[in-house]
């Protein structure tokens, strides 16, 4: 039995997500196969976005000194070399 896509890896969804668009940029697929799986793709679009966000914020903190996690922010410096 295939996992959900919900269980899949952010790896597996992609590839699947590749072998959708090649499917259908062949154009040699029925019609109601093409919607089904255009279908399928905007589903497993939607279930990548929500991993990269999910991921970006992950690494978008880090642990301060007191072990908690806070925003990171790089500030800027005027570049000296000019």
């Amino acid at each position: 039995m295939a996992k959900p896509k919900e269980e899949l890896t952010f790896e597996e969804n992609l590839a699947r997500l590749e072998e959708i668009v090649n499917n259908l940029e062949s154009g040699n697929i029925p019609l109601d196969d093409a919607i089904h799986q255009f279908t399928e793709a905007t589903k497993i679009a939607k279930l990548c976005d929500e991993k990269l966000k999910k991921a970006e914020a992950t690494i978008s903190k880090i642990v301060n000194k007191d072990g908690h996690l806070e925003d990171f922010h790089m500030e800027e410096t005027e570049d000296t070399n000019r």
